[in-house]
C-alpha cells in the first residue's frame, strides 16, 4: 500500500522540493501553503502521515497539529521549524507532534524519521481487535474504520468493501449524527461532475447495510426520506 504524506510549508521552493524527494520515494504527495489549507485536507482525507512546518501564516504548525489532535486525529506528525530553541521544541511535542526536526535539515534524515513514524504507526486498538495502519481510526461502537489502510471491522469481524462502498462508509462515519443529502454524498464519493442519482446511492447504501448486517452489526445507516442519509449510533 502507498502510504500518503501531506506536506504543510508557506515555503514554496522547501514545500516543492519536499514533495519531489518523497514522490521519489514511493510516497503519495499532497502539499500546502498554510494551516488553514492543512486543516480541510487533513478533515477531508485521510493520510498516513503530515509533515508541518512550524512558522506559517493564518494558523501555524503549533495550531494545526493542536487542532487535529482535539478533533481525535491522531495522524502522526513531524514538526519542521527554523526555531532549534528547547522551548519551541517543547511547544510542539506538547501540542501533540511526534518527532521534530529544526532547519535546515538533509532530506535523508527527514525520510529516515518519517519511516520510523509510520513504522510506530503500526497500532493495535485496545482488547482483541484487529490491528490498523497509521492514521486516524474511526470508532462507533464496535465498528472500526481505518481510512489509512482502507480496512473496517465490525468487532473482530473484517468487511470486504468495493472501493465505493469503504468511501461512502467513511463519510458516512466521519460525519456520525449529521444528515449528508444524496447532491453533497455524490459530490464527495464520484465529483463534483456526477449526475444525482438517488437510485444509485440507494444500491450502494443498501449493499453496505447488509454486509454490516452479517457482520452482526444492528442498523447503523438511516434514511432520511427525501433528504439523505446518516450514521448514528446503536
Amino acid at each position: 500500500m502507498v502510504n500518503r504524506v501531506l506536506v504543510v510549508d508557506d515555503d514554496r521552493a522547501v514545500r516543492e522540493s519536499l514533495a519531489r524527494a518523497l514522490e521519489l520515494e514511493g510516497y503519495d504527495v499532497v502539499a500546502v501553503a498554510d494551516g488553514v489549507q492543512a486543516l480541510t485536507r487533513a478533515r477531508r482525507d485521510s493520510f498516513s502521515a503530515l509533515v508541518v512546518d512550524v512558522m506559517m501564516p493564518y494558523v501555524d504548525g503549533v495550531g494545526v497539529c493542536r487542532v487535529l489532535r482535539a478533533d481525535g486525529d491522531r495522524t502522526p506528525v513531524l514538526m519542521l521549524t527554523a526555531r532549534a530553541g528547547t522551548p519551541d521544541r517543547i511547544a510542539g511535542l506538547d501540542a501533540g507532534a511526534d518527532d521534530y526536526l529544526p532547519k535546515p535539515f538533509e532530506i535523508p534524515e527527514l525520510l529516515a524519521r518519517l519511516r520510523a513514524l509510520l513504522r510506530r504507526g503500526d497500532l493495535a486498538p485496545d482488547g482483541d481487535e484487529p490491528v490498523a495502519r497509521a492514521g486516524d481510526v474511526l470508532r462507533i461502537a464496535s465498528l472500526l474504520v481505518a481510512p489509512a489502510a482502507r480496512r473496517v471491522w465490525w468487532a473482530d469481524e473484517e468487511l470486504r468493501l468495493s472501493k465505493t462502498e469503504f468511501d461512502l462508509l467513511e463519510l458516512l462515519v466521519r460525519n456520525e449524527g449529521i444528515v449528508l443529502d444524496h447532491a453533497a454524498v455524490y459530490r464527495r464519493i464520484w465529483g463534483h461532475g456526477a449526475g444525482v442519482d438517488a437510485k444509485n446511492l440507494a444500491s450502494y447504501v443498501g449493499y453496505l447495510r447488509r454486509k454490516l448486517a452479517d457482520a452482526g452489526a444492528p442498523d447503523l445507516i438511516h434514511t432520511v426520506r427525501g433528504v439523505g442519509y446518516a450514521v448514528r449510533r446503536p
